[in-house]
């Protein structure tokens, strides 16, 4: 049984679903009472004619073609965007006083608004639309505000603002429109008088930036709550495909003292490893959904941390020292003890420095398996062949498929692990080793498509991983790459290469299509985008930047925009 289709609606079609319920629901009453109250007006040669509680029809679909506008920019907007990171707990917010100091100021503006609209509604009289608005939806601001602030203030405003300023300059213009032609009419007397521009009365313009402000905090709730969930496996170990609406509400009442702080920087920390390490496996991270996005982003923090740290030292010993701690550390891991939760925090806080601390401790080592792990170690200490015994350990194909399948082909089988262990599909074991196999092979081709890139990078740092016997066959010594790695004919190897990854390619991605439908799209998307720089590669020209092939952006989008689309 597959989710995926639950998942598409769970993401993208629930929210805006109950958005336009509760905004129908919520605006039919206020709205009637404006009606009844000759606020505003509908000349009888304006409208069809049907009518519920004395609101035209054209009104009440005016409440769901807004709703459903604002919430497709919203959704739009927030496709890449990793809630986890933005949520903040007791912690976090008594250190960062600007975020607590501004949530107080958003209450007291909002309830000083809500008093004001008051007494402008019992005043009557000119004030009486612009009171209406308020109170109306004042409190519905406020309590969205308070159990979402935290996104609301963290947020990137491509994903607050703009959604509620685009679709309201747009209504504005739309509604100017409309009052010229008498379509609706305000009735003075209950209106300032007051424009925003000739036509439109700033009780109108009001209304349209206030109904996008509740609609987009609505779905910035919604987000919030799922981050919620999400984020914390421990305030919520079973999380159900679709949560329900009580679910949601519980999630956004969790306590902030509940929250996991170091787990929601560490989280952050992995997140900026990532954009600024891997920009094509960054881009393909955005499509993957829930708690299997992340535990991916968690382990590419694992992976790349404990590579820096037996890359990034002075001395062959010292980065040996390195892969002891870190075989050490994921002893303690698959101990399967009842302390193991305890010693490996206090291993790792006496024996990592304090910025790699949350890699290690936030690997989701219940859902991986050991060896892939023990094996990613054994590639880095290939690489210390290079750099501290001044060899050239990559003799021939052989030593090179081996090496590439320690460093990358373990990687792609933990990926596909996690994916088996968060899909709600059930595939069986035979297949599933046969899509692990497959993942591995393609770890390989992408490894490879990795050595291609870097040849020029490599060399500066004394590494050639272009085999020994194939450097021989054109005449050419590892330590003639590392003195002219743009020899044609070490481009010629390149490409060689290039076409052992390309073959490899060809064969594993097959496999794609066996994975589970939900992460299926977003898998291949991770695939595309990185073999698009071996397909770049086998131009005749291509662009470098600090040595390397990189791919243009709008292409990136392109390869990713055209993988989701094959599914």
């Amino acid at each position: 049984m597959g989710w995926d289709y639950a998942l598409v609606h769970l993401y993208y079609n629930i929210p805006p679903a109950l958005l336009l319920t509760i905004a129908v629901i919520s605006t039919t009453p206020w709205d009637s009472y404006l009606i009844r109250r000759q606020i505003w007006t509908y000349p009888s040669d304006a409208i069809v004619g049907p009518t519920l509680f004395r609101i035209p029809a054209e009104e009440v679909f005016f409440f769901i073609i807004q709703t459903y506008n604002t919430s497709l920019l919203y959704l739009l907007a927030s496709v890449p965007t990793f809630h986890p990171i933005h949520l903040c707990g007791e912690l976090s917010l008594t250190r960062s006083k600007w975020l607590k100091r501004w949530k107080w100021i958003g209450v007291s503006l909002l309830v000083a608004a809500m008093l004001t609209g008051a007494g402008l509604v019992v005043k009557g009289g000119e004030g009486l639309y612009l009171g209406l608005i308020i109170v109306w939806a004042g409190p519905f601001i406020l309590l969205l505000w308070s159990l979402s602030f935290q996104l609301l203030l963290g947020l990137p405003i491509s994903n607050t603002i703009l959604p509620i300023l685009m679709p309201t300059l747009y209504l504005w213009i739309v509604d100017t429109l409309a009052l010229r032609r008498g379509t609706w009419v305000i009735e003075s007397g209950t209106k300032l008088g007051w424009h925003l521009w000739d036509g439109l009365d700033v009780e109108e313009a009001f209304f349209f930036l206030v109904t996008n402000t509740l609609i987009v905090f609505g779905l910035v709730a919604f987000d919030n709550a799922l981050a919620i969930l999400e984020t914390f496996p421990t305030l919520f170990p079973t999380l159900p495909t679709l949560p329900s609406p009580i679910m949601l509400v519980e999630a956004l009442l969790v306590s902030l003292t509940r929250y996991d702080d170091q787990r929601i920087q560490g989280l952050e920390e992995a997140l900026r490893r990532l954009r600024q390490k891997s920009r094509s496996f960054y881009l393909a991270s955005g499509c993957f959904q829930g708690r299997l996005r992340i535990d991916l982003v968690l382990l590419y923090s694992f992976c790349r941390v404990a590579d820096d740290l037996v890359d990034n030292v002075a001395s062959g010993t010292e980065a040996r020292h390195w892969i002891l701690k870190l075989t050490k550390f994921l002893d303690i891991c698959y101990a399967g003890t009842a302390t193991e939760r305890e010693m490996r925090e206090d291993f790792v806080k006496r024996t990592f420095p304090r910025k790699e601390q949350a890699a290690l401790l936030l690997l989701p080592t219940t859902h991986l398996s050991p060896t892939p792990l023990y094996d990613l170690l054994k590639g880095f200490e290939t690489d210390l062949e290079f750099s501290f015994n001044a060899q050239f350990p990559i003799t021939n194909e052989e030593t090179l498929q081996v090496y590439a399948s320690r460093v990358a082909g373990t990687v792609a089988e933990l990926c596909l692990e996690l994916v088996f262990y968060h899909t709600k599909e059930s595939i069986g074991e035979e297949q599933q080793r046969s899509i692990v196999n497959a993942g591995g092979r393609m770890g390989i081709a992408l490894q490879y498509v990795n050595i291609c890139r870097d040849i020029a990078v490599d060399a500066r740092i004394q590494r050639v991983y272009l085999p020994t016997e194939w450097l021989k066959s054109q005449g050419l010594s590892p330590e003639d790459v590392i003195d002219d790695p743009t020899n044609t004919r070490v481009e010629a190897l390149r490409q060689r290469l290039l076409d052992h990854a390309m073959t490899i390619y060809d064969e594993a991605r097959r496999a794609i299509v066996s994975l589970p439908k939900e992460s299926r799209a977003a898998m291949r998307v991770a695939v595309e985008s990185y073999v698009e720089i071996g397909r770049v590669l086998q131009k005749s020209q291509y662009k470098l930047k600090a040595g390397r092939a990189t791919v243009p952006k709008l292409r990136r989008l392109k390869v990713a925009w055209t993988a989701l689309k094959k599914g």
